[in-house]
């Protein structure tokens, strides 16, 4: 099948028209289109007063231009423009507009959750106020020591930016598709998987407006075949932004890990994120201190290479659970690296261990009903 061109796109859509009747190429509303082995990403800006118009549009693009031979896939992100000074008001029904009252609870057996996702039935953010502290790694050993404790758990790696889930359970390939439009989740280690790393080519940079990331997680969410989950553990970027925002504005998150190492530096930022999960309604149930000691394979000798116990007493100042520790150690490093994470790889392992116990407690406050709450309404203003 040959890829498709940039200019077969625009060609074809010059045959759907915007809400005034003329073609969406002519009325300067498309952002440049980037086509990358089959792939055809774009956005539509659109006036904020005119949302719901717009979404017709932007889903007949999106149809227009799957039917093209030789696309694999479509996303088209619809950008919202606002006034200086002008709250942008979401129309009803739309990701951060007024939402029906929700139902209560969650519940385990893949209990559908207020304005949640079929069949899932608890959604958990690790996060992590800045990058390099082993949040992706945390967020595949937790999620498989969740499966480990006989759930049924998903992972979503909503790292557009970055995403290293694929690398870390060694999954490649590309997502198959059901009923035309809807996106089957590859398999790792008996987790389902799901991944913008599995729809571009791994050195593709990912140059995105804000918009375009939230659209992309949405799809990720709403548009891939889940079916029933107990939990699914979502790998957030590292920081504060448009991720978690869509994150909270989506889905009722039944709340959020935080992954720092043991330094004053990284607690910062983990505070940071902290107090953003709690500015939207957000649980956090609990932190998780990474890189929290080294001990020596050769000699024995423990050394706290990033300090010790900094997030524990983070945790007791802000009256949030201490989750565990988990070390600095060769073995993670290499079996992460490998694509063989040390749950799955070495499951009677000491670190295996300490993973599992971590899943533990946090199925236990599953189990409490602690967390979990509608997705909240947030307005931003330009």
């Amino acid at each position: 099948m040959m890829a498709v061109s940039k200019d077969e796109v625009l060609a074809r859509l010059e045959g759907v028209k915007g809400p005034d009747g003329r073609p969406l190429t002519g009325i300067g509303a498309l952002s440049d289109i980037v086509v990358t082995d089959g792939k055809v990403f774009f956005s539509i800006t659109a006036p904020a007063d005119a949302v719901e118009a717009w979404e017709g549009v932007r889903k007949n693009a999106e149809a227009a231009v799957r039917g093209l031979s030789g696309v694999a896939s479509v996303m088209v992100a619809l950008t919202a423009e606002v006034a200086p000074g002008v709250a942008r008001k979401p129309p009803s029904g739309a990701p951060g507009g007024p939402r029906p009252a929700p139902r209560p609870g969650h519940g385990h057996g893949g209990a559908p959750a207020a304005n949640g996702l079929p069949g899932v039935g608890s959604i958990i953010a690790v996060a992590s106020g800045k990058g390099g502290v082993g949040k992706s790694t945390t967020a595949v050993n937790l999620a498989l020591g969740l499966r480990d404790l006989g759930l049924r758990v998903g992972i979503l790696d909503a790292d557009i930016y970055g995403p290293s889930v694929p690398k870390l359970l060694a999954v490649h390939g590309r997502p198959e598709t059901t009923g035309g439009n809807r996106l089957v989740p590859m398999d790792g280690y008996g987790l389902k998987v799901m991944s913008i790393g599995f729809l571009v080519d791994e050195e593709t940079p990912m140059i995105w407006r804000g918009p375009m990331v939230m659209s992309a997680l949405t799809q990720m969410l709403r548009e891939v075949e889940w079916g029933e989950l107990d939990v699914m553990v979502v790998d957030m970027p590292p920081g504060t932004g448009d991720a978690q925002l869509t994150m909270a504005q989506q889905v009722p998150l039944r709340g959020a890990v935080i992954v720092s190492t043991p330094q004053d530096l990284a607690l910062i930022d983990a505070r940071r994120g902290i107090a953003m999960f709690r500015r939207v309604n957000v649980p956090v149930l609990g932190i998780v201190e990474n890189m929290s000691y080294f001990l020596c394979p050769s000699c024995g000798t423990r050394s706290d290479i990033f300090g010790h116990g900094g997030a524990r007493h983070e945790a007791e100042r802000l009256g949030v659970p201490f989750l565990g520790e988990v070390p600095l150690h060769m073995d993670i490093r290499e079996k992460s690296d490998a694509g063989q994470p040390v749950v799955a790889s070495d499951p009677d392992g000491v670190h295996a261990k300490i993973f599992r116990d971590i899943a533990a407690r946090l199925r236990d406050q599953l189990a409490d009903g602690r967390g979990g709450r509608p997705a909240p309404k947030i307005v931003i203003e330009a």
